[in-house]
């Protein structure tokens, strides 16, 4: 079966261009031309990766991805003329997984889809069954699950594998580079930011669960899973 892409975008050219061109990649591709359809149309199509802008009529990108998030960990590129850090960041708090500004290179925007299409693949089929345990705490790559506490917690697949990797390497610390290149890929082709946020948000989840183990900032240099005495 073809890789499903959905388009999400108000201006009919521009989903006309995605259209014909990822098709002619051997895509089979959807357009939405607003936010509220393009929630329908992805519980519908069950697409493999949504290409999302964010100005869109009646729900916005951000409300869109995020009713995304509630029920999928399917990736998510935002394609927008917004180009601010802000925005960037706003974006991959909602959970996207790359930030794409127009005017954009097809090219590179075909890169983009297949370097997150490969990573959701492999991740989505990860075969390692070990588990990652310390105090009130469990990662399983295998099943794709965290447990705090004993009880599974939801979490995008990218924050799951950050943890995962961090916690495996207990102690040692990691520069942003490094993680984009262990956790991300080397064809990953975000910036360092992209890390900033996802540890920001596993900080959210952990906060309280254990005083044995804290997720660290080393300053100037990055992050480590730390296990305290």
């Amino acid at each position: 079966m073809s890789t499903k892409i959905l388009v999400v975008d108000d201006d009919p050219n521009i989903c006309e261009l995605l259209r014909l061109y990822f098709e002619n990649e051997g895509y089979e591709v959807k357009t939405a031309g607003d936010g509220a359809e393009g929630v329908s149309y992805f519980k519908i199509y069950e697409p493999d990766l949504v290409l999302l802008d964010l100005m869109l009529p009646k729900k916005d990108g951000y409300q869109v991805c995020r009713e995304i998030r509630e029920n999928s960990s399917k990736p998510v590129i935002m394609v927008t003329a917004k180009g601010e850090v802000f925005d960037k960041v706003l974006g991959l708090e909602m959970g996207a997984d790359d930030f794409v500004v127009k005017p954009f290179d097809m090219k590179e925007l075909s890169a983009r889809v297949k370097a997150v299409l490969r990573r959701y693949s492999v991740h989505d089929n990860q075969l390692d069954e070990e588990v990652i345990k310390f105090e009130n705490i469990e990662v399983s790559l295998q099943k794709y699950e965290l447990k705090l506490n004993g009880k599974p917690i939801d979490i995008p697949p990218k924050e799951l594998e950050l943890l995962y990797f961090l916690a495996s390497n207990f102690n040692r610390v990691f520069t942003r580079d490094q993680l984009l290149d262990k956790v991300w890929g080397f064809d990953y082709l975000g910036d360092s930011r992209t890390v900033d946020v996802h540890v920001k948000r596993l900080r959210e989840k952990l906060e309280g669960v254990s005083d044995k183990w804290t997720l660290k900032t080393v300053w100037g240099v990055g992050y480590k899973f730390e296990l305290l005495s």
